[in-house]
């Protein structure tokens, strides 16, 4: 069996673009702003399977509670929650995910994911990480994304 991918999961934010319904102490990946799952608990349950290992989560200090709750919730056991005293952005919460993986398996694979974007298809966006798989066992590093659409301007009568 390969070894499994280790899913980090960012989900620090400011609260400040989605205000007044997402605010510093409660940030739009934490609110249920499509339906009832928010983009928090819908991100770690799209990482969930035999190919991931149990989520890392990266969030500020203020925001252990919540994420404890929401993956409670929502049926995962995560593998760690590193709490960041203060937001530093998104490269040291990455760096700091390596350096703690990097203690137990010098090699581990890594999927960094934002715990705030929506991804309506689940099933496709693990076919998209296994593709990048054998890249990624290579040494390299693989990144992703969506094409944009571009959409024709409304006519103004």
């Amino acid at each position: 069996m390969p070894k499994p991918i280790h899913p980090i999961l960012l989900a620090g934010g400011s609260g400040s673009r989605l205000w007044p319904l997402s605010r510093k102490s409660y940030p739009k990946q934490f609110a249920p702003l499509l339906g009832n799952e928010t983009l928090f608990q819908a991100s770690a349950r799209r990482v969930m399977g035999p190919a991931f290992a149990a989520p890392l989560v990266l969030t500020h200090a203020a925001f252990r509670f919540i994420v404890s709750e929401q993956l409670q919730e929502a049926g995962v056991d995560p593998g760690a929650i590193l709490l960041e005293p203060e937001g530093r952005n998104t490269a040291p919460a990455i760096l700091a995910a390596a350096f703690w993986l990097q203690k137990d398996d010098p090699d581990a694979l890594m999927l960094i994911a934002p715990s705030d974007h929506v991804v309506p298809d689940a099933a496709a966006f693990r076919d998209a990480v296994a593709l990048g798989r054998g890249a990624a066992e290579k040494g390299r590093i693989v990144t992703s994304g969506s094409r944009p659409h571009i959409r024709k301007p409304a006519t103004v009568i």
